[in-house]
């Protein structure tokens, strides 16, 4: 006899599949199709095989070589010190929440994931009117009249300021769950051991969330590389582009041109998502190559 085959799984998985192809798979796939072409958004491609990457990676003399070459620059600095902050800052928030001794711990956890909830400008401009040079909190309380936005390394401060304070709250729900998870046997049998408590986070905790930080580390660094509203609203690339990232390049390349240069920035873009896939490909073997 055969076995009836249920249908009610496409239902469920179906619509997601479709929503996948249409917005997501088929927009890809043209976007690199794309960028071995010569297109205004307007005519038809043309086809120019290799010439756009080669411009990009190797034409020194191009501007679009010094945008890409500037892009990608600033977008590492960004991604060096944002995941980390993205990665510790939350985690510890998650181990003092966990506290015996912490009360309403639901209370602070809310707190701190409530930023998140913001849009990225509202939240630029609460921050702008902070760092304001007049009308700042700021510079009240230091008395200065410094304006952050147009001053490096305070440019990139505030961006990773408003980066930490609107991101933290989805990672630390993370680790905050993952911890919960971690058997009580273990650190019951440690205290009879008499390991402390950073012996304890460092041979209990850490190894028994691995795969959470893995995930979180893996879609943190490619939210970073991602990143796009925060150098825009807060300092606009400044100061001397020295906070415009790759993703302003391309947006400004694609579509603020008097003529747009789709092409090129579709090869940009294609080169960002390599980079993306082979960081994130990387930090996953690392961290994951000692898992049994």
């Amino acid at each position: 006899m055969k076995k009836k085959v249920s249908l009610s799984p496409i239902f469920f998985v179906g619509p997601h599949i479709i929503l996948f192809i249409v917005f997501i798979l088929l927009p890809s796939i043209y976007g690199i199709y794309t960028s071995f072409t010569n297109w205004n958004l307007i005519g038809d491609p043309v086809w120019v095989g290799f010439d756009n990457y080669k411009t990009i990676l190797f034409d020194s003399d191009s501007t679009f070589h010094s945008q890409f070459m500037n892009g990608m620059k600033n977008t590492l600095i960004f991604v060096a010190i944002s995941v980390p902050l993205m990665i510790i800052i939350p985690l510890v928030i998650a181990v003092a929440i966990e506290n015996k001794g912490v009360q309403m711990k639901n209370f602070f956890q809310t707190i701190i994931y409530v930023p998140g909830l913001i849009s990225i400008s509202a939240a630029a401009l609460i921050w702008s009117l902070i760092f304001n040079k007049q009308l700042g909190v700021v510079n009240n309380i230091f008395g200065s009249e410094n304006v952050w936005a147009s001053t490096q390394p305070y440019a990139w401060i505030i961006i990773f300021i408003i980066t930490v304070w609107a991101g933290v709250g989805g990672n630390m729900i993370i680790y905050r769950a993952s911890i919960n998870g971690v058997s009580k046997d273990l650190y019951e049998s440690a205290d009879i051991d008499g390991a402390g408590s950073i012996r304890k986070f460092f041979s209990i905790t850490l190894p028994s969330i691995r795969f959470p930080l893995i995930y979180t580390m893996v879609m943190t660094t490619a939210g970073a590389f991602n990143v796009f509203a925060q150098p825009l609203m807060m300092t606009n690339g400044g100061p001397r582009q020295g906070t415009t990232v790759l993703m302003m390049y391309i947006r400004d390349l694609a579509f603020s041109h008097g003529e747009s240069i789709a092409g090129i920035a579709s090869a940009m873009a294609v080169l960002l998502g390599l980079v993306i896939l082979v960081i994130s490909a990387f930090q996953y073997y690392l961290m994951n190559r000692n898992t049994a």
